[in-house]
């Protein structure tokens, strides 16, 4: 009776997992197979074809967009970086109090929904007479990837031994030399796996983007535009390079966060 139950649950559980799994990447695996369609319907399969990612790569517009996506996200993930590793190191050598205030303030931009920001920041921008495009995009992607690196910088300041600094210090070493030489090597960990995110995240943004920015658009504001006029193949092309890039950037933060719970 007792093996029959357990029987029953794991099959249950398994069902369910297979469930879950299926209603989040069946859509998925549907898209990807239809970006490798020679057909323009979705409706039919007329054979493969590679036409619809050499299009993508001969469109201007995509092209343009690709550009603009990276460039703010590489700008964004290196201010972010030094932003949070330094504001995570200020933190943590704050009194208890207000450490724990500017750690809840510093939970905000990524508790906030993704409208509301965009929205606020939008007309912070208008407010300060800055015109929208992709500088004020930069900005907005700086603001709301710099709490990833924080948290991630954070525990690892917390597992430190907090007297390797002082000992520093206590040698003759100078404090912003302490700081490359004995902070920031225990610390590089945290601070990749934040950079990895914060790169994620601006790569991935449409929401705060599309609120941001008037002129300049990054591939997640092209693939909106052309689903609004009619979803095109070249769409599934482009929407399958973007997952996958996503995918590999996080499969790398995770291998990184599961050698660090290793390690310690």
């Amino acid at each position: 009776m007792v093996r029959r139950r357990r029987r029953a649950s794991k099959a249950f559980k398994i069902t369910y997992l297979a469930l879950v799994l299926a209603f989040l990447y069946v859509p998925i695996a549907i898209m990807i197979a239809l970006s490798f369609n020679a057909s323009v319907s979705r409706a039919e399969w007329t054979g493969f074809t590679l036409d619809w990612y050499r299009k993508l790569f001969h469109s201007e517009a995509i092209i343009s967009a690709l550009k603009v996506t990276l460039e703010v996200a590489v700008l964004a993930t290196a201010a972010s970086t030094v932003l949070g590793t330094l504001g995570a190191i200020g933190m943590y050598s704050m009194k208890k109090g207000w450490a724990t205030i500017l750690t809840n303030v510093s939970y905000l931009p990524m508790t906030t929904p993704d409208i509301v920001t965009g929205v606020s920041l939008m007309l912070m921008f208008v407010f300060m007479k800055i015109p929208l495009g992709k500088g004020t995009m930069l900005m907005a992607h700086i603001a709301f990837d710099t709490p990833y690196v924080l948290f991630s910088v954070m525990p690892r300041l917390q597992q430190m031994n907090p007297n390797l600094y002082e000992a520093a210090l206590d040698l003759g070493c100078h404090p912003l030399k302490a700081l490359y030489k004995v902070i920031l090597p225990e610390v590089m960990p945290g601070v990749v796996t934040g950079a990895l995110l914060a790169f994620t995240m601006s790569l991935d943004d449409f929401v705060i983007s599309y609120f941001t920015s008037s002129t300049d658009q990054n591939l997640s504001m092209i693939v909106y535009s052309a689903a609004r006029r009619g979803v095109e193949p070249t769409m599934y092309a482009l929407s399958t390079l973007m997952f996958l890039c996503i995918l590999m950037l996080l499969l790398v933060v995770n291998r990184r966060s599961r050698l660090e719970d290793m390690s310690n």
